[in-house]
């Protein structure tokens, strides 16, 4: 869509005051996240105008797609009715993840505008660290105690449905707030209004724990194909849900930063074209310099082994070819496993049984790329015996990247190092100069040099 256009249109179409259902014809067929991409490209001023003429659940749910410090611009310069209103139709955890990213006292302001009781809600949603299920967790969903009738939450749910995220499904809570179960709006309409809760409510429920980390969460929902997940604290009280729609940000939020890690890049906060040089430069130069010095064990190996290289100038040829393949299959492999460790299916313990398999696969590929190496170099018209130094330096230097490529993203993750932020280039630089010395020192065996 060209936002630009639409933006132009809307803002005219703000100031006609002969046609005034304009506006309304213009925003009809925009979507929320459409119109987040429209407000973006506004002028403050503009912006609030066009906020106060919006229906207001259509004007919050745009702003869930805005940065916190622009929605929190946008939600200060309101007019005071205007303000609290909008923020209440605001889910629970878009309002904690403004109020965790802008300064304490700004926070402080907006919190002002808050119910007494929703704000303690909020609080309380805002002690739990960044990347858990607490930090995802929604508290606008429907509760019901279990000794209520059908009746009973047919009438709670007419009360306060408007402000739940969810109603399909209702979460059933003892005195004590602890979750006992979950009953569905479909079972409480069919049922007869007398029908106590208890005989409707399924006790076999999943639940997470606040503290649980957020990726846990997303496998969870995969796993069982959920589109809400109950949260509860430590002493088992409901605290929140949390919905599919956070959990789909989620996965594209860690696969984002898992292809971006496994470049060597630490990851970006902000989209790539909001993103400024220096943040660009900052991600990205620390482990190129750390490679660059490992990069430089490459050159001392092509140093040692200059007489040999200048006895068979031949050799020099198939460097480039066997180090990049050496490279090529460890890159494989850790992107292969960094996910698997990511996703729990894969742990330090199981290190024997993934060093077996790899190798296995190892084999066989060394085997092929080995033979295909051969007829490369006899097409080269070079010697026998070098097309079996050729051979021979593929196949190992590919054995040799698996084994490496299979144990190190296991090390790492066992000492807390994020096994995707330097497992693909550590390989490759490590790879390049072990390559070498494997690919020199079988040329000395067999070419006697």
């Amino acid at each position: 869509m060209q936002y630009e256009g639409v933006r132009q249109q809307i803002v005219a179409a703000m100031t006609d005051t002969t046609h005034p259902h304009h506006l309304y014809e213009l925003i009809q067929p925009l979507q929320p996240y459409d119109m987040s991409e429209v407000i973006r490209e506004m002028e403050h001023d503009q912006v609030l105008t066009l906020i106060m003429k919006l229906p207001i659940a259509f004007a919050a749910e745009s702003l869930e797609h805005l940065e916190p410090d622009l929605q929190y611009k946008i939600i200060h310069h309101l007019e005071q009715k205007m303000a609290p209103a909008l923020l209440k139709q605001l889910s629970s955890d878009t309002i904690v993840d403004m109020l965790l990213a802008i300064h304490p006292l700004q926070a402080e302001k907006v919190l002002t505008l808050l119910p007494a009781d929703y704000r303690k809600k909020i609080d309380d949603l805002m002690t739990y660290p960044e990347e858990t299920a607490g930090s995802l967790t929604t508290v606008d969903y429907i509760s019901a105690r279990a000794h209520w009738t059908g009746e009973q939450a047919l009438r709670h749910i007419r009360k306060v449905g408007h402000e739940a995220e969810i109603v399909s499904y209702i979460y059933v809570t003892n005195i004590r707030g602890e979750l006992v179960g979950i009953v569905s709006l479909k079972e409480i309409i069919l049922a007869s209004p007398d029908t106590s809760l208890s005989n409707l409510t399924t006790t076999d429920i999943i639940s997470v724990p606040a503290e649980m980390g957020q990726e846990e969460v997303a496998q969870i929902f995969s796993n069982y194909d959920l589109y809400a997940l109950p949260v509860v604290n430590q002493q088992k009280r409901l605290i929140g849900i949390i919905t599919i729609d956070d959990v789909v940000d989620v996965i594209q939020e860690e696969a984002t930063e898992d292809v971006q890690k496994l470049g060597g890049s630490q990851p970006l906060t902000e989209p790539y074209f909001r993103t400024s040089v220096w943040k660009l430069y900052s991600s990205r130069i620390i482990w190129l310099l750390v490679l660059f010095v490992g990069g430089a064990y490459t050159a001392n190996v092509l140093s040692s082994y200059q007489g040999e290289i200048q006895k068979v100038i031949i050799l020099s040829v198939f460097i480039p070819l066997l180090i990049g393949t050496g490279g090529n299959t460890g890159s494989q492999i850790v992107s292969t496993l960094v996910r698997a460790v990511g996703i729990g299916e894969v742990a330090f313990g199981d290190m024997l049984r993934v060093v077996k398999k790899e190798l296995m696969t190892g084999l066989l590929l060394g085997l092929s790329l080995g033979i295909i190496a051969y007829f490369r170099a006899m097409t080269m018209k070079v010697s026998i015996q070098v097309g079996c130094v050729v051979s021979l330096s593929a196949m190992l230097i590919v054995l040799w990247a698996t084994f490496v490529a299979a144990i190190l993203p296991l090390i790492l993750h066992r000492l807390r190092i994020d096994p995707a932020v330097v497992s693909g280039p550590l390989i490759t630089t490590l790879v390049d100069g072990t390559g070498l010395v494997i690919y020199f020192s079988i040329a000395k065996m067999i070419l006697h040099i």
